[in-house]
């Protein structure tokens, strides 16, 4: 019973994109010197340009961000607006086809001629999905960034930090509708109450088919003003010691939300928001 097939149409059913992790999260900004300055805060380091566009790529770790600049169509935001997630895939064509299949909306991309074909879908608000495959030893950056010099390219994490997931806002009463959504496109795992992390433990959280990530929902607060804005709010960074990496940033210009409800402690913590409302999660994860 255990044949290398039976094995292969398992993997298919509960990781039907092959999803590796995140390559990859891209924000737009028109400042990107003052979104780097708070990247390198958190101890990203820049590490390679685009050859042909407004475009920063900032590494730490396993953690790539890019910061993209570029006016296209539509000029970038004064503030940062997180703006895609590529997903690691085993196979980008397959992945973009299937997805398609099941309903998503499709991402015409411009390319430049000796830049790389990545195919993406609409996620929400402006956001975008894309998949990668060329993720290993040949990587998308090295055909279309251009290391800046005397860097080091593969700078190491600070206190051990690498993703956790993204926290997304959705409209009211939109809940099933996005829980279908990365079920049924993705694959994605709904958890159970008791089975949260962090210290924000509104909505609901969905485990990546991989187990390598998580993403988190969260509906408008009744009580307060209506925000009902679709959008990526943040993104969250596991540490296996959440005090040890809040006493490591804290020097290098971090700050962190203390209020009653709202602190620094063991499982989580939230930093404060800046440059119009950027903020980062840190979350307990081995």
């Amino acid at each position: 019973m255990n044949t290398a097939t039976d094995r292969e149409a398992l993997a298919d059913t509960t990781n039907p994109l092959a999803i590796e992790g995140i390559e990859y999260i891209e924000y737009t900004c028109a400042k990107p010197q003052a979104l780097g300055q708070v990247l390198e805060q958190l101890g990203f380091k820049p590490v390679a340009r685009h050859r042909s566009r407004e475009v920063l790529l900032y590494r730490q770790g396993s953690m790539n961000v890019i910061i993209n600049a570029h006016a296209g169509v539509v000029a970038p935001p004064e503030a940062p607006a997180l703006a895609a997630v590529a997903l690691r895939v085993r196979d980008a064509a397959a992945a973009h086809a299937r997805v398609l299949e099941l309903g998503a909306w499709d991402v015409p991309v411009q390319v430049a001629p000796m830049e790389l074909h990545i195919p993406a879908i609409h996620g929400a608000g402006a956001s975008r999905f894309y998949f990668v495959d060329r993720h290993r030893e040949f990587s998308i950056y090295d055909v279309d960034f251009v290391p800046i010099p005397g860097t080091d390219a593969k700078p190491p994490a600070l206190a051990g930090m690498h993703w956790f997931g993204v926290v997304q806002y959705i409209g009211d009463e939109r809940m099933d509708d996005w829980l279908h959504f990365y079920t049924t496109l993705f694959g994605f795992r709904v958890l159970r109450d008791d089975e949260r992390f962090g210290i924000l433990p509104r909505g609901r959280v969905l485990q990546s088919p991989d187990r390598s990530f998580y993403w988190q929902l969260i509906e408008p607060d009744p009580e307060m003003v209506a925000d009902s804005e679709e959008r990526l709010q943040r993104v969250a960074f596991g540490v296996p010691d959440v005090l040890a990496a809040v006493n490591a940033l804290q020097p290098r210009g971090v700050g962190f939300v203390e209020t009653a409800n709202l602190h620094v402690e063991s499982r989580g913590a939230l930093t404060k928001s800046c440059l119009g409302g950027l903020m980062f999660e840190l979350v307990k994860h081995g």
